[in-house]
């Protein structure tokens, strides 16, 4: 008995001193040329990502996400959800995912843009002539809809990423499911992001890392991708939409219940 108490005095102090001592590490790492923590390398990478990206024709993937909330007692609670993407440039995109408290599918043909909340039962359509660049920028604009990671997909993704980027650092190598990856590491006025970008001939995001910093408790929505394609032939039928029996038209507007995080939860306020 007393040989354990005695071990447990000595763990905080221990754990203290380890502690600090990563701490340390981890600021030597970041901070020493040899980490290439280089701001050159860093937008070179993500160049290349996006170029590489833009000039497929097709992609298809799988991705998992979690988003981080603050409530009013400061706790912290993650969500999670799963999906997959198709993508054909320059006008079709089909997307899918299901959470704990939503499922959702958006389908656009070039010239419709169907959002179907399959938890509601409630799906609605509007006019989308153009690219796959000016639907994502028309949801979030008009419909004020936030997808974190569709910025990846767009044709000019590298432009839009680098929008006031006040620091860009190649931090190193690191595996994300048992793919070596480049690390990236950003910084803008109101967020922190990283990216995971594959290393060789095929740049793939595999893991991005939002951080809010004008949100009490730093949340980040996290979201990892995975099951790449881009030799796809998507058939022609899986980017029509047809309403299940029962589902009810309704305007964009109605669709409030669609989010990743349940309706109803209390979130921090601003720092």
């Amino acid at each position: 008995m007393v040989a354990l108490a005695r071990h447990r005095t000595r763990r905080p102090a221990l754990f203290r001193t380890m502690a600090a001592a990563g701490m340390m590490l981890a600021a030597v790492v970041l901070q020493a040329p040899s980490a290439h923590a280089q701001e050159g390398d860093a937008g070179k990478i993500l160049k290349a990502m996006s170029d590489y990206l833009a000039g497929q024709k097709v992609i298809s993937a799988t991705f998992e996400s979690d988003i981080e909330v603050l409530t009013s007692d400061l706790q912290k609670i993650q969500f999670a959800s799963t999906g997959r993407l198709l993508l054909a440039r320059p006008d079709k995109i089909h997307v899918t995912r299901t959470g704990g408290y939503a499922d959702l599918e958006l389908v656009s043909d070039g010239k419709t843009a169907t959002i179907f909340g399959k938890n509601l039962g409630a799906y609605a359509q509007l006019d989308a002539p153009g690219s796959i660049d000016q639907l994502i920028d028309r949801l979030r604009d008009t419909y004020l809809m936030e997808a974190p990671g569709t910025d990846l997909l767009l044709s000019n993704a590298y432009a839009e990423l680098m929008k006031d980027v006040l620091s860009a650092k190649h931090i190193g190598r690191g595996v994300i499911d048992g793919v070596e990856c480049e690390h990236l590491a950003f910084r803008n006025p109101e967020v922190d992001w990283q990216l995971w970008v594959e290393v060789g001939a095929k740049p793939i995001p595999r893991k991005y890392v939002i951080t809010s910093k004008t949100v009490t408790g730093m949340p980040q929505y996290t979201l990892r991708l995975d099951d790449w394609k881009t030799d796809v032939r998507p058939k022609a039928d899986e980017f029509a939409f047809r309403p299940p029996a029962g589902a009810k038209k309704v305007e964009v507007g109605a669709l409030a219940e669609i989010d990743e995080v349940p309706p109803g939860t209390a979130v921090g306020g601003s720092k």
